[in-house]
């Protein structure tokens, strides 16, 4: 009797093993499946989709998803979305690069796979997510190659630009909100050299920070970039009808850089833009 009851334990823990490594082989392959009903709730994960060819793999995309002009933008929302409204698509992949509410999780209980990337503050961190899509999508060589091109792009900018000790002011939003050096802007501002003059207001490694007016002023940056053009309406006359900035030395020459808000925001392909565009307005100000 003793003898049967091992036989049988045995017998049965072999059969759950043999049921795990199924359910687990099972698992793998659908993660490992190359989607083709892709929803992308991140603007940046759609430009860099359709930059390496996974384009036709997209069948909706948010509301900010803007660029290209030919991707299917739809009325979804990444920052409050509906997860029935995102099922009903029947996505095989949902990219986000924020999770409100847990909608990462919730998407996967109803059987959704989802693909989290968070905001890259760093170029490298930028160049790792656009790897990841290719990988995931079955467009890595294509992927490595926009890389690779971007890479020498900005290495190319980035020496084509004078060397010079000047600090710098970028606006988010016309009530001051400036990037700091800890977010992907910071992280091209310092290819250049250049010193952001909200990092010294900003703490606990903030991204971004609200500065005054007085401060700014007070600060007396050499170049200010514009980001808030097309959300809000700035302009360089506007920043020069702001009461006390006629004495900034970037207002005086006229060192304002107005860059497109989705370029400024973005850390996908189209950062080898924002780089062109601050060593652009660098060459303006060595060449007074």
């Amino acid at each position: 009797m003793k003898h049967a009851l091992v036989a049988l334990v045995a017998a049965l823990v072999a059969a759950f093993a043999a049921h795990a490594v199924a359910a687990g082989r099972a698992a793998s392959q659908r993660s490992s499946k190359v989607p083709q009903r892709i929803v992308s709730l991140s603007p940046t994960a759609t430009e860099t989709l359709f930059a390496i060819g996974a384009g036709k793999q997209v069948i909706a995309v948010d509301d900010q998803s803007d660029y290209p002009k030919n991707a299917p933008r739809t009325t979804l929302s990444g920052f409050t979305p509906n997860v029935e409204a995102i099922a009903a698509y029947r996505p095989d992949l949902v990219v986000i690069s924020y999770s409100p509410n847990n909608l990462a999780a919730t998407l996967r209980r109803v059987g959704v796979r989802v693909l989290l990337q968070e905001p890259a503050t760093t170029l490298a961190g930028a160049y790792a997510q656009m790897l990841q899509l290719g990988r995931v999508t079955g467009h890595l060589a294509a992927a490595k190659s926009l890389v690779g091109h971007m890479k020498a792009r900005i290495a190319r900018l980035v020496r084509s630009a004078p060397k010079e000790p000047l600090t710098v002011y970028d606006e988010l939003t016309p009530d001051y909100y400036s990037a700091t050096s800890a977010s992907i802007i910071g992280a091209v501002l310092k290819l250049f050299g250049l010193r952001n003059i909200a990092d010294a207001a900003a703490s606990n490694g903030a991204q971004a920070v609200q500065l005054s007016a007085e401060y700014i002023v007070g600060s007396n940056p050499d170049l200010i970039i514009l980001a808030d053009t097309r959300c809000c309406g700035q302009s360089v006359a506007k920043v020069e009808e702001r009461a006390g900035w006629g004495t900034i030395t970037a207002v005086r020459r006229g060192t304002i850089a107005v860059i497109d808000d989705s370029i400024a925001s973005r850390w996908g392909p189209r950062l080898v833009n924002f780089v062109n565009a601050v060593a652009s307005a660098l060459r303006t100000i060595a060449g007074r």
